[in-house]
């Protein structure tokens, strides 16, 4: 890295990051140590992922997305609304984007704040007892729980995430509960290691779980409630086929500063 670099800093429902504009190549991307300092709360700027946004053929962007703990990630959609954001502020885009992320191409629309973003079909949902475990760009468990508003998630969301089938590989551990207007829904994420204030990637996996348990078809959506705001997921369903999947919230800028 050179002897200072811009960054930005954005926020989606609560879910934050530090985002590089990286077109010239100036991040070293494999230094897992530095990214970790610079998301760590105490010691560096503070977030959830550190996020590049580079040049790529075909595409007006490519997403690079690193996890707090400094290792690059699964793909990340709040993140991914984050960096819609961030590349409209810079004057890449306007109000529609095709991008390239880990998990494939994305298309996304934004209007003002608001980021909705296609996420990838899904078509492959397994049981692990009466949780629901699928891949919505990154992997989730999803479990259904009453008073999930006292729930130790932490605690819970650990021993799951840690436990023989998971501790290898690693997975997002959502809780959900069913309110008056769609669900309620609480996240423990890998590579964060806690408890985060949204997780795009869950919302979605969540609201998909939910249409397979509420057997509902056709063109679907779902208000999915975080503790840092509220996510809209919508998609295309044929029996255990997600189509067009769209993941609808906010994406706001927060601070620039230079490292």
């Amino acid at each position: 890295m050179s002897e200072q670099m811009k960054f930005s800093k954005y926020q989606g429902a609560g879910n934050d990051f530090i985002l590089i504009d990286n077109r010239k190549g100036a991040f070293d991307a494999q230094n897992e140590a530095l990214v970790k300092k610079l998301c760590d709360r105490k010691f560096g700027i503070g977030a959830d992922g550190l996020m590049l946004l580079q040049d790529t053929k075909n595409f007006d962007f490519e997403m690079v997305y690193f996890n707090a703990d400094g290792r690059e990630g699964s793909m990340c959609g709040n993140g991914g609304r984050c960096i819609v954001a961030f590349a409209r502020d810079l004057g890449i885009i306007s109000k529609k984007t095709d991008f390239l992320a880990v998990d494939g191409p994305h298309h996304a629309d934004i209007e003002n704040e608001q980021v909705n973003l296609q996420m990838i079909d899904v078509d492959h949902i397994s049981k692990d007892g009466a949780a629901y475990v699928l891949h919505t760009g990154s992997p989730h468990y999803v479990q259904l729980v009453d008073h999930l508003a006292e729930m130790d998630v932490y605690k819970d969301g650990h021993t799951i995430r840690n436990n023989n089938t998971y501790r290898e590989a690693g997975i997002n551990v959502n809780f959900v509960e069913k309110e008056d207007n769609g669900y309620f829904v609480r996240t423990f994420e890998r590579g964060v290691e806690d408890e985060t204030l949204a997780c795009g990637t869950g919302a979605t996996a969540a609201a998909i779980a939910m249409a397979i348990e509420e057997e509902r078809e056709g063109e679907v959506e779902i208000p999915i409630r975080v503790l840092g705001g509220q996510l809209y997921i919508s998609f295309l369903k044929h029996g255990n086929s997600f189509k067009n999947v769209h993941l609808k919230g906010p994406a706001n800028y927060v601070f620039n500063g230079v490292i």
